[in-house]
C-alpha cells in the first residue's frame, strides 16, 4: 500500500466519524452521547478490521504468501519444463517409489 493510500484511509476515517457524529446529533442525541456513539462505533469498526486481518494472517491468506507460493509453482513448471524425458521419467519413478513405501513416524 502506498503511503498516499494510508493518508487517504485515514482522512476517510476521520471524515467518517464526523458523519457518524452529526448524524447522531440528528436523530436527536446530544453532543456528549453523539460523540461517545461515535467513537464506540470507529472503535468497534477497527477491532473488527483488525480481527479479519489476524484471522487472513492465521490463515496464511496474504498477497504476500499467494504471491510466493505462485513463484514458487512457476519455478517448478519452469524447472519440469527444462526437464528431458529420461529425467522426468526417473522422477515419476522416484515418487511412485516414495509413494509405496510406507512411511514410519515414531
Amino acid at each position: 500500500m502506498r503511503r498516499i493510500d494510508v493518508i487517504a484511509i485515514g482522512i476517510g476515517v476521520f471524515a467518517a466519524g464526523g458523519v457518524i457524529y452529526l448524524f447522531f446529533q440528528a436523530v436527536g442525541f446530544d453532543g456528549v452521547s453523539a460523540g461517545i456513539w461515535s467513537q464506540a462505533l470507529l472503535v468497534a469498526g477497527l477491532v473488527g478490521w483488525t480481527l479479519t486481518y489476524l484471522f487472513r494472517v492465521m490463515g496464511k491468506n496474504m498477497t504476500y504468501n499467494q504471491q510466493v507460493k505462485d513463484y514458487e509453482d512457476a519455478v517448478l513448471q519452469k524447472r519440469l519444463e527444462q526437464m528431458t524425458p529420461e529425467e522426468l521419467e526417473k522422477l515419476q519413478q522416484e515418487i511412485e517409489q516414495e509413494q509405496s513405501t510406507p512411511h514410519n513416524h515414531q
